[in-house]
C-alpha cells in the first residue's frame, strides 16, 4: 500500500524520484505551481516539453492525462506533468480530476518512480473547491494499483494542509506529516 506524506512546504525542492506538475495543456509553463516548476527546474523542463509538442503531443496534452519529462534543475528524477480539469457547477468532472492522480502513477511506474510528491491538482486557478479536491486526491491514490510507495501530497499553506490532514484520516490512514514552513 502507498505511504501518504503530507508536507506543508514548495514542491520545488522535495527530494523524490517525481514531481507532478499541474500543468496547462500547452505544456510550456504557466503560472502556479506550473510556472514555479519551470523556473526552479530551468530551460531543460521546457526544452523537453517543447520535444514532446513537436512529436506526440502537438495539439498538447489532454485533461486527466499524463507524461514525463526531465526535471531539469529539481532535486527530483522526473517532473510528471498531468492536467487537471477546470471545476464547473454544472458538470461532474470529478472523474477526470482522478484520472490526473491514476495517469501520474501509471507514468511514475513506467519510470521506475518510488517517491513522487504531487500538488493539489486544479485547486488553484482551476477553482476546485479544496476539500473535495483532498478527498479525490487522497481516495485515488490509496486505490491505486502502483509500485509507488511513497506518494507526498505537498501544499502550500496551512489551511490546505488541514484539508488534506482530515482527508486522510477520513480515508482510515494514518499519514505521516510533518511542515516545512
Amino acid at each position: 500500500m502507498v505511504r501518504i506524506v503530507l508536507v506543508c512546504g514548495d514542491i520545488t525542492r522535495e527530494t523524490v524520484d517525481a514531481v507532478v506538475n499541474a500543468a496547462n495543456s500547452s505544456l510550456l509553463g504557466g503560472g502556479g505551481v506550473d510556472g514555479a516548476i519551470h523556473r526552479a527546474g530551468g530551460p531543460e523542463i521546457l526544452d523537453a516539453c517543447r520535444a514532446l509538442r513537436r512529436s506526440h503531443y502537438g495539439k498538447g496534452l489532454r485533461t486527466g492525462q499524463a507524461v514525463a519529462t526531465t526535471a531539469g534543475r529539481l532535486p527530483a528524477r522526473y517532473v510528471i506533468h498531468t492536467v487537471g480539469p477546470v471545476w464547473s457547477r454544472d458538470e461532474d468532472r470529478s472523474e477526470l480530476l482522478a484520472s490526473c492522480y491514476r495517469a501520474s502513477l501509471r507514468v511514475a511506474d513506467a519510470v521506475g518512480a518510488r517517491t513522487v510528491a504531487f500538488p493539489a491538482v486544479s485547486t488553484g486557478i482551476y477553482g476546485w473547491p479544496l476539500d473535495d479536491g483532498a478527498r479525490i486526491a487522497v481516495e485515488t491514490v490509496l486505490a491505486a494499483r502502483t509500485d509507488v510507495e511513497e506518494v507526498r501530497f505537498v501544499l502550500f499553506d496551512a489551511p490546505a494542509y488541514a484539508v488534506f490532514e482530515a482527508a486522510v484520516l477520513r480515508a482510515g490512514q494514518n499519514g505521516e506529516s510533518f511542515r516545512d514552513s
